[in-house]
């Protein structure tokens, strides 16, 4: 399964933000030990921000390496569409955040998810600074029962 993670992560709009303290210019920083931001990123089927919204992901980063290489990564994908409405994903684990694919295990889940266990790589593919929009591509694989 393939989706897209639209991030915001500045503007009136945000969708991902730093909860341990104010920043002082105004920019999120990732590489801060320590540092634990809070999301809830819309994910489409699509690249295209003006993609079909299928779920939300919901959850934590927390920059757990000393040099700000890592994060530690708790995410639930919560999908609101036809298909899978109600049921979800979640991944957990420590993300290499300088690589250019991460991978994360997929440690549970819900609904046509249940017992879910498997992976899920992360790909920057799009950044625009100007609207401090990412478009991060995850493709999962999983095991599961229903």
């Amino acid at each position: 399964m393939t989706l897209y993670f639209q991030d915001y992560s500045g503007g009136p709009n945000a969708t991902v933000i730093e909860i341990t303290g104010p920043v002082s210019d105004g920019l999120l920083r990732f590489t801060k030990f320590g540092a634990i931001f809070c999301t809830d990123d819309p994910v489409t089927e699509g690249f295209d921000k003006e993609s079909t919204e299928i779920a939300r992901a919901q959850g934590l980063y927390v920059t757990s390496a000393l040099d700000g290489s890592n994060t530690h990564v708790l995410i639930s994908i919560v999908f609101g569409d036809e298909d899978f409405k109600g049921s979800t994903l979640e991944i957990q684990g420590t993300s290499a955040q300088f690589e250019r694919v991460r991978e994360v295990a997929v440690v549970g889940g819900t609904g046509i998810f249940r017992f879910a266990r498997g992976y899920a790589t992360f790909e920057t593919i799009h950044y625009d600074p100007s609207f401090h929009h990412a478009v991060i591509r995850c493709n999962i694989t999983v095991l599961h029962y229903y």
